[in-house]
Order: structure tokens, then C-alpha cells, then sequence
């Protein structure tokens, strides 16, 4: 079966993470993504940051570029430069995560390209935009966060704003940023011609938090902090709830709302207390909702002598939303997510085998594979003698010249 991306080549400009999650994306659906990596030497510097061992590409690398291949360019270099163009000209999508202004300043921006190839989609990942006051600050993780809100209602009322732990920022800007590429892609075969494409770091992070604004918009208040072990209902039972062994991730996250008798039922009949459900206390949405407490006292105290699987397993399939707090090491040696090969093990050249995360889009009809990750410039010579017309001979006068590497 071919894959639903065949014939989408990408010329990937992106580093760290924002720009490389939307890049893997893209190649896991079947994009020849190739990536463009400075010739000096280290190349992107997720490669190097974060390393366990000075001698190999860090997790942080490997864990955003499967399926890709690898190539340096020195863009400061003219014959650099016109390398470049060249691949642009053949290219479907570029996509550049760099500082304020910088590919104009290398004479590379949307303008200077779409005169080369007018069906070029040009994917611009930016901290604030492209125009406004702050689009000439540059931004992280933690800055999209705080300056969408995100932070602002996220943690505990008598303590400084939490951080999210999931990379909303940066992942979350890279596939909404895959999303506005696909879109563009399916435009052009209408139109015939590319356009530009710009995410901001700060409005993805702003879109992901939209209904926290509900509140906002409602009475004009701040949304208060809120963390994720309170329920969002006070009458509801709901929330974090300690499992044994008592281990600092030894909990569930559950949740059984008293106005769902069929919930409530089945909330019972996973912990054995059908003797409940002819309750005083229990017996209607209002009683349950006024003797909560007691309600929620009942499942923490069964939860409190099981393990967080049995006690997960027990709630969820009786239809009550459970889910046990995994680790990040649970997480790898999950048995649902390596039925689904959504975590797989692959074989690396200098690695070894090591689990890796996979893609979570499924399509019937068009295979998704995990392939290991490029070494640094791997695919130059074959980039450049099939895309760039080079001889084995010009490629050794580059490489002098430390215009690739």
C-alpha cells in the first residue's frame, strides 16, 4: 500500500522541537523529509543537548526525527545558497523554525523562494508571528505557556503557576503546524501554487487552552489556578486516588459524576458495594452531590489496599472513566501501547535497540512506520548527486571547503 504523503518532498530547516515535531509528523505519514543541518560539525543541536554520552545523538534528538534522512549545508557559503535553491526548487514544502528574521536575512525567506518554486508551501514555526509587538522576541516551552494562560490557571491557588508537562509549546505548535501544511497542500491542487504558512508558539498554546477561557468570558474574571488531581465539579467524585503501594505514582485518576445513575451503579458494582445503591445517602443525583465526602471516602478506601492496574482495570471496565498514573518507564513497557506500536523497539547504528514513541495517527489504507532516526548527515551524498545533480568530484571540493559535511 503506498503511504498518503508519497510523493511530498520536504525540506526540513527545523531544530529543537517545535519545528522537528511537525517535520516527524509529516514523515511518518510517508513525506520524504529531508533535513538540512548545519556543516559544522554538530548539526542540530538536539543532537547534543541533553546527551547521556558525548560520543551519540541524545534521546531528545532521536525521539523527534524518526523517518528522516540527514544532510549539512553551510548557507553562508553562496555555492551553499544555491545548493539549497536548488533542492527548493524540486521541493513540495519547506519548513523553518529559525529566529526572527533570519532566513530573510539569509535571502531565503517566503518572498526569495516562492520566485523559485511557485508551488513551494513555505511552514514558518515563530514564537509571536511574523508582525505585531512581539514578533521580534524569540520564545521557548516555558514562555508559550505563560504568555497564553496556560500557566496562569494551571497549579495550586497558594503557590506560582505549574508548568505543563507535555510539551504544548513545542509539540503542540508543531502539529498545528503539520495541520496548516496539509491544508495547504490540499489548496494547491486546486490553486496550482504554494503559499506561506505561519504557526505562533504563543496562539497554539492559546487554542489548546481555549476553554479554560469559558470563565473569563462568562463574568470577566481571571480563570482561577487550578491543578489535575482536583475534580472540576465539587460535587462530583472525582480526582487523584491513592493506590498501594503508596509509591509517589501509585494513584488513579478517576472520575464519577453523581448525576449519571448508570455511573454511579457501575462505580458500585467495580468496588462491591451494590449494598450502596440502596443508600439513603446515595439514593439521587441530590443525595449524592450532598454526601460526597462519604461517596468519595468509600472509593478511597477501597482504592487504598489494590494496585493502581487491578483498581483501573476494576472502574474502567464497568464504563467509569479510570486511568492509573503511569511513569514515564511504565509508559515504555505499556502492554496496550506496544500491542499498538505506538511504543517500538528499532535498531540504531550507534544506539543499539531502544524503545522509541511512535506515531499515534492510524489510517486504514496507508501503513504508518517507525524508522530509526538519521545520523548526522547520513543521506548528503545521496541528497545531493540524485537532487542536486553533483558529482562524486564536486561533492569532495564542497566537503574541503566545509561547504557540506
Amino acid at each position: 500500500m503506498s503511504k498518503a504523503l508519497d510523493g511530498i518532498r520536504v525540506i526540513d530547516m527545523t531544530h529543537d522541537q517545535a519545528g522537528p515535531s511537525c517535520t516527524q509528523m509529516l514523515a511518518w505519514l510517508g513525506a520524504e523529509v529531508i533535513k538540512i543541518e548545519m556543516a559544522d560539525g554538530r548539526g542540530d543541536r538536539s543532537r547534543w543537548l541533553r546527551r547521556d554520552d558525548p560520543d551519540l545523538d541524545s534521546y531528545f534528538y532521536l525521539l523527534l526525527n524518526n523517518n528522516k534522512k540527514s544532510t549539512t549545508l553551510n548557507l553562508r557559503d553562496e555555492r551553499g545558497k544555491d545548493l539549497f535553491k536548488t533542492l527548493i526548487g524540486e521541493a513540495d514544502v519547506m519548513v523553518e523554525n529559525r529566529g526572527p528574521g533570519a532566513m530573510d536575512r539569509l535571502g531565503l525567506g517566503y518572498e526569495d523562494l516562492k520566485q523559485i518554486n511557485p508551488r513551494l508551501i513555505y511552514a514558518s514555526v515563530k514564537g509571536f508571528g511574523g508582525y505585531g509587538p512581539y514578533s521580534d522576541y524569540k520564545c521557548f516551552e516555558q514562555v508559550a505557556q505563560a504568555t497564553s494562560g496556560a500557566l496562569s490557571c494551571t497549579g495550586f491557588d497558594d503557590r506560582p503557576p505549574a508548568m505543563h508537562g507535555a510539551g504544548v509549546g513545542d509539540s503542540g505548535t508543531g502539529m498545528h503546524m503539520a495541520i496548516g501544511i496539509l491544508a495547504a497542500i490540499v489548496q494547491r491542487a486546486t490553486t496550482g501554487t504554494g503559499q506561506m504558512v505561519e504557526v505562533a508558539m504563543q496562539e497554539a498554546v492559546l487554542n489548546l487552552t481555549r476553554v479554560r477561557f469559558t470563565g473569563t468570558l462568562t463574568d470577566g474574571t481571571p480563570e482561577p489556578r487550578q491543578n489535575s488531581h482536583e475534580s472540576r465539579r465539587p460535587d462530583s467524585v472525582g480526582g487523584l486516588f491513592a493506590c498501594a503501594p503508596g509509591g509517589p505514582n501509585d494513584y488513579v485518576y478517576l472520575t464519577m459524576p453523581p448525576d449519571n445513575p448508570g455511573m454511579f451503579k457501575a462505580g458500585m458494582q467495580a468496588i462491591g458495594r451494590e449494598d450502596l445503591l440502596d443508600d439513603p445517602r446515595f439514593a439521587d443525583p441530590d443525595d449524592r452531590a450532598a454526601n460526597i465526602e462519604d461517596l468519595s471516602a468509600i472509593v478511597a478506601n477501597w482504592a487504598a489496599s489494590r494496585d493502581k492496574h487491578t483498581v483501573m482495570k476494576a472502574f474502567a471496565s464497568k464504563g467509569v472513566p479510570c486511568g492509573a498514573v503511569l511513569n514515564t518507564a511504565e509508559v515504555l513497557d505499556n502492554a496496550h501501547l506496544r500491542e499498538r506500536n505506538t511504543v517500538a523497539d528499532v535498531q540504531h547504528p550507534t544506539r543499539g535497540q531502544y524503545p522509541m514513541i511512535g506515531c499515534p495517527v492510524r489510517l486504514s489504507d496507508s501503513p504508518v512506520e517507525l524508522e530509526r532516526p538519521p545520523l548526522y548527515g547520513e543521506h548528503t551524498d545521496h541528497v545531493f548527486t540524485n537532487l542536486g545533480g553533483l558529482s562524486q568530484t564536486d561533492l569532495d571540493e564542497l566537503r574541503r571547503d566545509k561547504v557540506v559535511l
